[in-house]
């Protein structure tokens, strides 16, 4: 299979990890396309399954984010996204792109928005897999959230059976080290936000899919990267940057110029300014300027 050629930067913070060239097919995932409201859906609902912050979705519409939508409207969205350096095989989670990517030899085979912990309760980064697979599990309420219950005034309580209001939904993918993992909602609207207590979640669906997708030992790891740049063959640059939803004190600035000077290439400021204050999390294309070539030495 021929793939096109990409060169690509990926900022990885606090991971220690190679950043490298390489070449994917699905380099750019997502795209450009028109939704139609189905009822009872909710700016907040659609983002949540493709992708994209509401917000987004709002102010590319001439919308009220709070508003409410009509069925049949029709909605433009954009969810396109960059995909991290492929691994051999396994999961792949980046934390403030709020997606999961599945991977095999070296090919992504799917992709996924996904449910992360809140600022107060992170999703941890690093190296882990799968250590169980269950359909319909009854959820042990840690203690840790049991006095988070009691705090609040809630009920307290020490097991939830499968059924409504089981929060792990149908299919739970536990991760090792740990206690916790990967699982279905019964809240499809948290997905693509922060609200979890460091579990990931996903829509109904996309549990589904994944759960018979990979196995008990599947390699999974997790990155907190909010800032990727690529080019492509036909000099498109594409750059995507997300806020620092874990309040890292990431240096966004001294990021695109690292990652600018690993591709050869320079970015107008007029242009990436404004990507980068907004953080809005979608693949923009950009045109570089080749960066100029060091003089040869005089005769």
């Amino acid at each position: 299979m021929q793939f096109p050629s990409w060169r690509w930067c990926l900022i990885v913070l606090g991971l220690g990890l190679a950043q490298v060239p390489f070449a994917l097919a699905q380099a750019l995932v997502g795209g450009v396309f028109e939704h139609v409201v189905r009822p009872g859906e909710s700016l907040t609902l659609i983002g949540a399954r493709h992708g994209v912050d509401p917000r987004l979705l709002a102010r590319e519409n001439g919308l009220d984010w709070q508003g409410i939508l009509r069925p049949g409207q029709r909605l433009r969205v954009d969810n396109r996204h960059l995909v991290p350096e492929p691994r051999s095989s396994g999961i792949v989670i980046n934390i403030p792109q709020r997606l999961l990517f599945l991977f095999r030899e070296g090919r992504l085979v799917a992709h996924y928005p996904v449910g992360l912990g809140r600022p107060d309760w992170p999703t941890p980064v690093g190296r882990f897999r799968v250590r169980e697979k269950a359909v319909d599990k009854t959820w042990i309420v840690p203690p840790s959230i049991q006095a988070e219950m009691a705090a609040k005034g809630h009920e307290v309580r020490e097991r939830v059976p499968p059924g409504p209001d089981n929060p792990l939904g149908r299919h739970w993918m536990g991760l090792a080290p740990g206690n916790w993992g990967i699982h279905s909602t019964i809240a499809p609207a948290s997905v693509y936000h922060f609200q979890s207590h460091g579990c990931i979640r996903l829509h109904p669906d996309d549990a589904a899919d994944l759960f018979e997708r990979i196995a008990v030992g599947e390699p999974v790891e997790i990155l907190y990267q909010p800032l990727l740049l690529a080019q492509a063959t036909d000099g498109t640059v594409y750059l995507e940057v997300h806020r620092d939803a874990y309040n890292r004190g990431v240096d966004y600035a001294q990021e695109l110029k690292t990652a600018m000077a690993r591709l050869g290439i320079t970015l107008d400021p007029a242009v990436t300014a404004p990507l980068m204050a907004r953080r809005d999390g979608v693949a923009r294309a950009l045109v570089p300027t080749p960066l100029p070539k060091e003089a040869d030495d005089a005769p």
